[in-house]
């Protein structure tokens, strides 16, 4: 028992090296009503640190909006200062960002190794991208689509029946290193198709009729740093001769309306959307992939966390696809199938006008190389934990999407063109 509770005690060791400094850190939510709130808002950005959930960065706010945004304990009162001067309405969604990230770990499933109910360090679904495809040769086989900055294997999962000519369909985990339960979904989805092959019909026509292209984990880099330095780093770990900040957001990177709004120039962003499109090994690795396969992938999804949130087309302009009134009844339905499991609401829509406009993503970029069918997915919750949503509702959070994302492909799977 006493070796078990040592264990236990340095597993939570290195998970929380990097919660150390967040004590006393609180996370705010405040009401925008109009336009004079919108540039207060920015104002206060302007003169602290504020290190925003939701939207992504200041210039993102808009009226009849609510922002989520964190806080360092020194300028927590600074910062209520101004709210209450200016009469922001606003509440404590996280107290004490370190107790809710220690609370994360609350997952039953506390053994050593891999788990599919509990967050996976690199090392552990590095280990099991290996193991689920040695163990499952008939249904998965691994591959590398190219390295991070920082020299890691980007891997990809071919989930499906061996056949040839088959169309597929790629779905991605952990753009944003710090929304933790999108690669839980990636792992789980992997775990189910195995599982239910061959005893539920829908899963073994979906895997007789499609290739899954899986990747469990884009930004490597930044997911590493998130467990080892700080767990709310956002972006790639990818550094620039001249620029003292690190790194670039993946989802700003594409050539997709690149940098042309809701991302930033400035290196030291949160959004900033590179030097170039593609400037970054892990989308440019990603493009290509999908560039050499665009002829078999009919559907592309992309999983990130929270807001509860089924987005299409367009994010870089408020523009409507061309086939928005299917994609608009796809995302009802399937909003409908996810909340039929546990009653999770979603919403759903074009990305610019459902949360906001933001150039550069993933989507946008798929559906414009011409894959019809191109949603991201926003996981739990809506805010009350955001990115520090506990393990305990992965098992949960990741049926729903399961749900969600077979009845996508099993769309797709009628409507193949």
């Amino acid at each position: 028992m006493l070796a078990f509770l040592l264990l236990v005690t340095v597993t939570l060791a290195s998970a929380h090296e990097s919660g150390e400094h967040f004590e006393g850190e609180k996370v705010f939510r405040v009401k925008v009503e109009d336009k004079n709130h919108v540039n207060l808002l920015q104002e206060l950005a302007s003169t602290n640190q504020i290190d925003f959930w939701k939207p992504d960065s200041a210039t993102q706010i808009t009226p009849h909006s609510t922002v989520d945004f964190h806080v360092k304990a020194e300028d927590i009162l600074t910062v209520e200062d101004f709210l209450e001067q200016n009469e922001l309405q606003y509440e404590v969604l996280i107290g004490n960002l370190r107790s809710a990230l220690e609370a994360q770990f609350d997952s039953g499933a506390r053994a050593t190794g891999h788990s599919y109910e509990k967050y996976n360090n690199w090392e552990t679904i590095e280990a099991w991208t290996k193991q689920v495809a040695s163990e499952n040769p008939n249904l998965i086989s691994r591959s590398t689509i190219g390295t991070t900055f920082e020299g890691r294997n980007i891997y990809l999962l071919k989930v499906g029946k061996a056949g040839s000519n088959k169309p597929a369909i790629f779905i991605d985990c952990g753009f944003h290193a710090r929304e933790w339960i999108s690669p839980a979904f990636c792992q789980w989805f992997v775990k189910e198709a195995v599982r239910t092959y061959g005893s539920e019909s829908q899963m073994t026509q979906l895997l007789n009729t499609f290739d899954f292209y899986v990747v469990p984990v884009l930004n490597i880099d930044g997911y590493v740093y998130t467990w080892t330095t700080n767990r709310m780093w956002r972006k790639t770990r990818s550094v620039r001769s001249g620029s003292t900040c690190v790194g670039t957001d993946p989802n700003r990177n594409f050539n997709a309306g690149w940098c042309s709004i809701g991302a930033s120039r400035s290196p030291c962003a949160d959004t900033y959307c590179g030097p170039a499109a593609e400037s970054e090994k892990e989308t440019k690795a990603l493009a290509d992939f999908i560039r050499k396969n665009l002829s078999s992938i009919k559907a592309y999804l992309t999983i990130h966390s929270y807001s509860q949130m089924l987005l299409y087309p367009y994010s870089y302009a408020y523009k409507l696809p061309a086939n928005n009134a299917e994609l608009n009844a796809l995302a009802k339905a399937t909003v409908n199938e996810l909340a039929s499991l546990y009653g999770t609401k979603y919403t759903y829509g074009p990305g610019a006008s459902t949360i906001y406009p933001a150039a550069g993503g993933s989507d946008d970029w798929a559906y414009d190389q011409g894959i019809k069918y191109s949603f991201t997915f926003e996981l739990r919750d809506t805010g009350r934990y955001g990115f520090a949503l506990p393990e305990s509702q992965i098992r949960a959070t990741c049926e729903e999407t399961l749900r969600a994302v077979k009845y996508v492909a099993s769309y797709v799977l009628e409507h193949l063109y």
